[in-house]
């Protein structure tokens, strides 16, 4: 499964998350996800199968297909919170 954190530019506020729901992965002792980030303009439906993006961009990116969107980018609980129910809806944990 490959995961992308998208963000308006694709600089730090996306590779940030991407590290963050690394982290996440890590503690719940996920392996097999690719992550990646990238910015709203560059990316496309096929480009992954699940798209974090903040709330800000979340209109812009629903065309992406499977979007989660984030209220809060550095609130580690919500990303921890929807990063784990990802996880057992697609049944990694």
């Amino acid at each position: 499964m490959k995961i992308i954190t998208v963000c308006g530019h694709g600089l730090g506020t996306s590779f940030m998350v991407e590290m963050n729901i690394k982290n996440v992965l890590e503690e719940l002792g996920v392996t097999g996800i690719e992550l990646d980030h990238s910015d709203l303009s560059s990316v496309s439906p096929g480009d992954a199968d699940v798209f974090f993006l903040a709330k800000d961009i979340a209109d812009g990116g629903a065309h992406l297909g499977e979007v989660i969107v984030l209220d809060n980018i550095i609130d580690m609980d919500e990303l921890r919170e929807k990063v784990t129910a990802l996880m057992k809806e697609k049944n990694f944990i």
